[in-house]
């Protein structure tokens, strides 16, 4: 579904195509408000920052029943 789907690519074309969420009668009930929760922060951070640099390169949790990342470190440049 998606191209380079291993890599965290904030700004990807057709994100809503993930299954984070679940699918279908199967979706998660949080998952409006858990979208309007990431609006909003990018929201907030761009407004106070000019530039979110990657500083180091995303780790994974260490599960095989999540497939997530359980740290990035990112540098913020203020305005």
């Amino acid at each position: 579904v998606f191209e380079r789907a291993d890599e965290l690519w904030i700004d990807r074309p057709n994100p809503r195509k993930h299954l984070a969420f679940g699918y279908g009668i199967h979706r998660c009930v949080g998952m409006r408000v858990g979208e309007m929760q990431l609006r909003i922060v990018w929201e907030e951070v761009l407004k106070r920052f000019a530039h979110v640099e990657v500083v180091s390169g995303p780790v994974r949790v260490p599960s095989p029943f999540v497939n997530g990342y359980a740290r990035m470190d990112v540098k913020l440049h203020a305005r």
